[in-house]
């Protein structure tokens, strides 16, 4: 997903390459599940309820300018919802919230219900 950064996820990445600092986001980073969107300076509604968490994400390393998750993500117990896209945030004692970006599709649950994104399919680029 490309140009989803957040603002402070731009920021970040530009102080790196340009030197300015070394300070890496606080792993894991969490993968968020929205009901409505967010964008560059907002954050979207996250779900609340039933079993929901944020689940750790794992990715290989970059390569052609994008990576996506290495394992599945998988949120069971869910309350019932309907998820509209999904966050990245990292682990600080105050989360910070990186990346954004919209489902291909909306996906509606019923309470109880387990919602996975198979890995591989959370796609992320810088383009």
């Amino acid at each position: 997903m490309a140009d989803n950064l957040t603002n402070t996820g731009e920021n970040r990445c530009l102080d790196f390459i340009m030197g300015l600092s070394a300070t890496a986001p606080t792993t894991p980073l969490k993968v968020a599940l929205v009901t409505a969107a967010g964008d560059d300076a907002t954050a979207g509604t996250e779900v609340t309820g039933g079993s929901y968490a944020r689940q750790n994400l794992s990715v290989g390393a970059a390569a052609g300018g994008a990576t996506s998750n290495s394992g599945d993500l998988v949120w069971s117990g869910m309350p019932a919802a309907t998820i509209v896209g999904w966050e990245i945030w990292d682990s600080a004692g105050t989360p910070v919230r990186l990346w954004y970006g919209p489902l291909n599709e909306p996906k509606t649950l019923s309470a109880g219900d387990e919602y996975k994104i198979t890995a591989g399919d959370l796609d992320l680029s810088i383009s």
